[in-house]
């Protein structure tokens, strides 16, 4: 007869871990995308004269991140970096999805070992006689009940589906954790970005400034000469039309430094009332760093959000094994031991042990479809990972290709536009003099003098903009790494 129960006890036992390695999670899709050998807009070769001004290193996702703005040279941008890393309620939003998520992580890991619990407490009840079997009417006294022991449960990991529980929350803890970089990266090209926008902005006004002060000139030069009776009064009026226009443009300029000026507050974690960007004009020489655009395959490995995307898909191929264990059979082992007795002071008694013991296999029968159900919606979510995963990453080929072609556009605009600001300057001198010799009328002076202005805008506005693209590399690239 004991053989007999050591065998019927051992076979499921055995058959359970046997079961144990067997896991139903799907392999993880490796969706088809097809990686250029080059970007099509690269304008700048991998030439090892650029790399010393960039330096890719051999990046992965797990690589700390450098200060990719120090290449910049700039202490002020340093220095905005640094504060909205430590002030941003952005970034500390994402830090604390970071930690959820790990805390996340550690509750799937519980499952993994034995769970251990203590139990004491009494109770006082009275049955009902029918309960007890006898006739009704018959007296029942009430009786009082203590307990105290200690109940250990574990789930035999048939199937893996607490393992392929815990791969998903460590893909999901990895996948926050690549969000959080994205964020990171995001903020600090938006603080670079913003930052030379504001210098634009300025070097914009000083432009203008000094253009009124031109205008000012002007007006009262031909007031003085109308009075002189050497000039017709609409010549007067035209003058001050061109002022009072700049003035406008002027004041027009300084509200969008201060929408600009309240957008880096908030990317640094301070109330706009209380923030002042000192005035600061990008200069007609402010050096750019050369970025080299590495291979298109190297981004897959450097830009955090595709990392989290991937890590996603993970995630959700490790669901569907889970979800798949639902339909067969699971083991669950108990055992609870401890003391039982209606008097407290007999409680611990050796007479009032108690113990337990129990292994039991369940497997659904009838479940109206839930489980089915249920692996159909983890299949859908891996379906909707990996169109998710591909347009992570056509973005981000689309995000570089973008920054190339507009950065190439740019240098392009400035050295013609550069031509375009000596020509239209050696045109306004010639018109001055003309005019103060009433060779021509002020009607040439003035629309010599608007072409110039008009380029010279364009001039820093494309400097702006050359500034804003490289960032938008940098940053569409996945940012820098400490090379190892």
């Amino acid at each position: 007869m004991m053989t007999f129960l050591n065998v019927s006890l051992l076979t499921p036992l055995a058959a359970a871990l046997v079961l144990a390695g067997c896991s139903l999670a799907p392999a993880v899709p490796e969706p088809d995308l097809a990686v250029p050998s080059a970007y099509k807009e690269n304008p700048v070769p991998d030439i090892p004269a650029a790399q010393g001004l960039w330096k890719p290193a051999a990046p992965s996702e797990a690589v700390a991140r450098g200060e990719w703005w120090t290449v910049f040279g700039d202490e002020r941008l340093n220095a905005l970096e640094a504060q909205a890393a430590q002030a941003s309620p952005t970034l500390a939003f994402a830090a604390s999805r970071v930690k959820a998520a790990r805390a996340q992580l550690r509750v799937s890991e519980a499952d993994r070992i034995p769970q251990v619990g203590l139990q004491a407490g009494g109770r006082r009840a009275r049955s009902a006689p029918a309960t007890q079997g006898l006739p009704d009417g018959t007296a029942m006294s009430p009786g009082t009940l203590w307990q105290a022991g200690l109940g250990v449960s574990y789930e035999v990991d048939l199937f893996q589906r607490v393992e392929n529980t815990i791969n998903a929350a460590k893909a999901d803890a990895a996948a926050v954790e690549a969000s959080y970089r994205s964020v990171l990266l995001a903020l600090q090209g938006d603080v670079a970005i913003t930052y030379y926008a504001l210098r634009t902005a300025d070097a914009n006004i000083a432009q203008l400034d000094s253009t009124v002060k031109l205008r000012d000139e002007t007006a009262r030069l031909i007031d003085k000469r109308f009075l002189a009776g050497d000039v017709a009064e609409i010549d007067v009026a035209r003058s001050r039309t061109e002022l009072a226009t700049v003035q406008a443009e002027v004041a027009q300029l300084r509200g969008q430094r201060a929408r600009l000026e309240h957008s880096l507050a908030l990317l640094l974690g301070e109330a706009p009332s209380s923030f002042r960007f000192e005035v600061a004009p990008l200069p007609d020489s402010a050096s750019l760093p050369v970025v080299p655009a590495g291979l298109p395959s190297a981004l897959l490995e450097r830009r955090p959000d595709v990392a989290a995307a991937q890590l996603s898909m993970q995630a959700a191929t490790a669901r569907v094994g889970a979800a798949k264990s639902a339909i067969f059979p699971s083991l669950a082992l108990t055992a609870n031991a401890g003391f039982a007795s209606s008097e407290l002071e007999d409680l611990f008694k050796r007479s009032a042990r108690e113990w337990l013991v129990s292994a039991v296999f369940s497997l659904p029968i009838i479940d109206g479809g839930r489980n089915k159900a249920a692996i159909k919606f983890a299949e859908a979510q891996l379906d909707g990972a990996v169109a998710t995963y591909r347009d992570a990453v056509l973005q981000a080929f689309a995000d570089v290709e973008g920054n190339l072609a507009g950065l190439r556009s740019a240098r392009e605009q400035v050295a013609y536009i550069d031509n375009a600001v000596g020509s239209a300057r050696r045109a306004a001198e010639l018109a001055d003099k003309r005019y103060r010799a009433g060779e021509d009328s002020y009607f040439e002076l003035m629309d010599a003098q608007r072409n110039l202005l008009t380029v010279q805008r364009q001039a820093v506005q494309l400097r702006g903009l050359q500034a804003a693209n490289t960032v938008g590399l940098i940053r569409s690239l996945g940012g820098g790494w400490n090379a190892p």
